[in-house]
């Protein structure tokens, strides 16, 4: 198997280092408060419900249509 120029200039990393390196990036993560996720979570399930009725609506106008024009 042919080698690139990128996978050339990287040096291999170990297991372990790998996993220090993981866990560093994972402490620079800001993660979302309790309250940031209980409001994002709400508001999707508001649009589900919005975007739900929506759909309804639609099909329904669509079936009365259809029904209407092929008896």
């Amino acid at each position: 198997m042919k080698q690139t120029m990128a996978d050339a200039a990287k040096p291999k990393t170990s297991p372990l280092q790998f996993l220090r390196e993981v866990r560093a990036e994972g402490r620079k993560v800001t993660w979302a408060t309790r309250n940031e996720t209980l409001i994002s979570t709400v508001f999707v399930l508001i649009m589900v419900v919005i975007a739900a009725l929506f759909f309804f609506l639609v099909d329904s106008l669509l079936r009365f249509a259809a029904g209407q024009l092929y008896g």
